[in-house]
């Protein structure tokens, strides 16, 4: 974005240099004006020069404040002024001419350029033909320069224009999207991480809840129990918190309620229907890593090779079970399976892997 930014202000700055260079066309008319003056003492002269000065002056307002506009650098520029510009230089560039004869022509293109930059093509394209038009017909004044070529240039520069300026407005509707895609990304990842969280930590809060409460009651009434329960409260805290350190500090970090959550989105993306546990808090803090391992690769085995309606994940405190209604697996497991088979062996569990009538079932147990 620092790029980007730094290339829009470079080229803010260049802007008017690019332009001068085009004025260098106006030299044409000043010069004759100042011939006129020092051959002649002609007043024409002094005039001719002092409107190409202000010519070129309004020219350049109007080319910087329509690349802005156009660039999304600047305000719009309403109609009304747009109007205006391009008439105060079709009265100065006929003023010009006046004074000083046929170079004041010269001025035509910028006239027409002007037309094509701030007004909509509708009103633009009849202007450049009616300066296409007088420019012709200075070539028929006695004593003038044919005008054929400038004609050409004034549809030559309009040509160009055009094209610049479509160009202008495909790059800023481009940036636009990409902004609005960008955008839109962010917000999917906050509502997913949003919905995650509430997923890690909906049901363990309540469980909390509810077992503080109970552990209130029981400490007059049955005190062992009411102990138990503390130290059970202890155990579903600290996984909480676990869980919820993991999916700050690592989004993408391996957290069983984080893959259930993803679980579900993925499910119900390949259009199979879900049917998830709606807590693991059962689960032993040690088994935790193990049976996220198990649910995310059931679940992409479900999705890439099953063809399956409905998926099932079932936990308990000793195994977790991915099952699914569709067609058996590949009789030759993949890296994936070797690779949680290999888990499951270091942790103490047993993975099996068995046919369903219809489906299929992939199970991790502890022995």
């Amino acid at each position: 974005m620092s790029d980007v930014v730094g290339q829009n202000n470079r080229l803010r700055v260049a802007g008017p240099w690019i332009a001068t260079l085009w004025l260098l066309f106006l030299i044409s008319p000043f010069v004759e004006g100042w011939n006129r003056w020092a051959d002649h003492h002609d007043g024409r002269g002094i005039a001719g020069m002092v409107l190409v000065v202000v010519f070129t002056i309004v020219y350049l307002r109007v080319f910087m404040s329509a690349r802005d506009s156009l660039r999304g650098l600047g305000p719009a520029i309403p109609m009304t002024a747009g109007v205006s510009y391009v008439l105060s230089l079709l009265l100065l560039g006929a003023l010009i001419t006046a004074s000083v004869g046929d170079s004041g022509t010269a001025t035509a293109p910028f006239v027409a350029v002007s037309a094509i930059l701030l007004l909509p093509l509708r009103f633009g394209l009849p202007l450049v033909a009616v300066v296409v038009g007088a420019v012709l017909a200075c070539g028929a004044v006695p004593g003038w320069h044919d005008q054929v070529g400038s004609a050409f240039g004034v549809i030559a520069g309009s040509l160009a224009v055009f094209g610049f300026k479509t160009v202008l407005r495909r790059n800023v509707e481009l940036i636009q999207a990409e902004q609005d895609n960008a955008q839109l990304l962010v917000d999917n990842e906050r509502n997913r991480f949003a919905r995650d969280l509430h997923d890690i930590l909906g049901h363990s809060l309540t469980v909390i809840t509810v077992k503080a409460e109970l552990a209130q009651r029981l400490f007059d009434v049955d005190p062992e129990r009411a102990r138990a329960e503390v130290a059970d409260l202890e155990r579903l805290s600290r996984d909480a918190l676990a869980d919820v350190r993991r999916a700050v500090e690592g989004y993408r970090e391996m957290t069983l309620p984080g893959e259930l959550a993803r679980a579900r989105t993925a499910l119900e993306a390949a259009e199979i229907t879900p049917r998830l546990p709606q807590s693991t808090d059962d689960v032993p803090t040690e088994l935790r890593d193990l049976f996220a391992w198990t649910v995310r690769e059931g679940v992409t085995n479900v999705i890439r090779h099953s063809h399956a309606t409905a998926c099932e994940i079932v936990l308990t405190p000793t195994s977790a079970e991915v099952r699914d209604d569709g067609r058996a697996a590949a009789s030759e497991p993949g890296n994936g399976l070797r690779g949680l088979r290999e888990r499951a062996s270091a942790e103490g569990a047993t993975l099996e892997t068995r046919t369903l009538s219809p489906g299929f079932s992939l199970r991790v147990a502890v022995r």
